[in-house]
């Protein structure tokens, strides 16, 4: 895979796999630079499905593998869902399992010869999690209350899976802990009725899954990005704030949901300044879209109800053209504004005979890059991959609120006026969530520019997380290294 490079006025530069992008000079680039991929992908979990009920993808009227297709316009990544144990496909259609750990293989092999990298979806369930359902897989419901066992099955579960997949040379480049996880994982049924979140439980359990991933990272040699993935922007924001307080720290991006039929009112203009505030307070973490999508027509090709319906006034009616321009302007706003990526929501998951539990058809036809012949949109979402953002990359100039000197000295932390240092407490993390350090900035040196510094002389050597609370606002976070 080609792979050019841009790089930012901030702590990182940016990478560019197999997109039009162009360098910039050497004097450009700041201290303290780790190169970070800008990602431009699709969830093409439905693919194998799609295909083996009948669908011929088309690129100009000329079948070709729907994987290639998508690299050809310069997709650089495919997200992939797998589920524990989807037994509830043995009775639809003609029975068999998809997005097990057999398909998630297939469709890893397929990306990665069409030379794109992967994004494994730990689901953390036999069928569908998100907001309103995080169903505990059924061999687990037995142990579900017995979390020492529960977690022992987690840990076994993705070091098991990524330590198979690298046996066949498929070890992703990103994986993600559970999907849209606003209400936590691995819920029994009575906690999936209710609308709680125990943090103390998930703590423990997000931290076992990141620790599978670290250990298996140790053990292989092979990096891999551990992400967390939460739906809606303005609940993402204050998701993360739980997570980080409650030593869940070890992880390299923050995923998000952002589709406009379900989460207006929140518009690009301000679920990009979420993302913004992420960044600044989290700099060691990455902010990607993981899912969006957007109709390019409303009509119907099957009997299957559609899924997103409602387009935003600024960008109806929906056509080839507006689904395309509404993926430009986000992608835009995103990358001006801290992001690392936006991924598309199934944009194969097309018309067939096949049926899901809710209908006979795809749910989805009317915002696949497709036409209802299966042939790419000539001006539609497709071509969105290969257009050039480097002005929005390099517009974005990285103000992080807590900063490390460069020998790992100390750390600085700075408030905004507004904001009283006597209201913030700071809770340092080290491995695995273990509290190490606790205070409050009332107790740090503070000079005239309200900025608070942290000796690090009195922590050992490793690996820390800081985060920074108060009782109605908060500061941030920043992972750092202890030499």
């Amino acid at each position: 895979m080609r792979i050019h490079y841009l790089t930012l006025i901030t702590i990182f530069s940016i990478a560019f796999p197999a997109c039009n992008a162009q360098s910039q000079n050497d004097e450009d680039r700041a201290v303290n630079e780790q190169k970070v991929i800008i990602y431009l992908g699709a969830d093409n979990s439905y693919v194998n499905e799609m295909e083996d009920c009948g669908a011929k993808f088309k690129d100009k009227g000329i079948e070709k593998d729907p994987f290639q297709i998508f690299a050809d316009y310069k997709c650089n990544l495919t997200r992939v869902r797998l589920w524990h144990t989807p037994a509830w496909y043995d009775t639809l259609n003609q029975g068999k399992r998809y997005s097990d750990f057999e398909d998630v293989k297939r469709t890893l092999h397929r990306s990665k010869e069409a030379g794109m990298m992967n994004l494994l979806n730990y689901h953390l369930s036999d069928t569908w999690s998100d907001p309103q359902k995080q169903r505990v897989p059924a061999a687990w419901l037995p142990i579900v209350d017995n979390l020492p066992i529960l977690k022992d099955s987690l840990y076994n579960h993705i070091y098991g899976t990524l330590e198979a997949l690298g046996k066949e040379q498929l070890i992703p480049e990103m994986v993600q802990i559970g999907n849209e996880t606003n209400k936590g994982i691995l819920l029994s049924p009575l906690d999936d009725s209710l609308n709680t979140l125990d943090w103390e439980r998930n703590a423990q359990l997000f931290n076992i899954g990141i620790k599978a991933v670290r250990d298996f990272e140790k053990a292989s040699g092979k990096k891999i990005l551990i992400a967390l993935h939460m739906a809606a922007p303005e609940e993402a924001r204050e998701l993360l704030q739980g997570y980080l307080e409650h030593g869940i720290t070890d992880f390299d991006v923050i995923g998000i949901s952002y589709y406009w039929a379900w989460h207006k009112p929140t518009t690009i203009p301000e679920a990009v300044a979420i993302i913004r505030n992420m960044r600044e307070r989290n700099p060691d973490k990455q902010v990607i879209i993981f899912e969006t999508g957007y109709p390019w027509t409303l009509e119907y090709n099957d009997q299957a109800s559609n899924i997103i319906n409602e387009p935003h006034p600024e960008y109806n009616p929906p056509t080839p053209e507006m689904q395309l321009k509404w993926l430009e302007d986000l992608t835009h706003a995103s990358l001006a504004n801290g992001a690392t990526g936006v991924l598309y929501w199934e944009p194969a998951w097309v018309s067939t005979s096949c049926s899901t539990p809710w209908g006979k058809g795809s749910h989805q036809e009317h915002a696949t890059f497709f036409d209802f012949e299966n042939n790419v949109l000539k001006k539609g979402g497709m071509n969105w991959f290969g257009k050039d953002y480097s002005s929005s990359i390099r517009s974005y100039v990285h103000k992080p609120l807590i900063t490390i000197d460069k020998e790992n000295k100390y750390v600085d932390i700075k408030t905004e006026s507004s904001e009283n240092p006597e209201a913030y407490s700071f809770i340092i993390f080290g491995k695995n969530g273990a509290e190490a350090a606790r205070g409050s900035l009332k107790d740090l040196e503070i000079n005239e520019s309200k900025i608070s510094r942290y000796s690090l002389e009195k922590l050992d050597t490793g690996s820390y997380h800081l985060v920074i609370a108060g009782p109605d606002h908060w500061i941030g976070s920043l992972g750092f290294t202890k030499n």
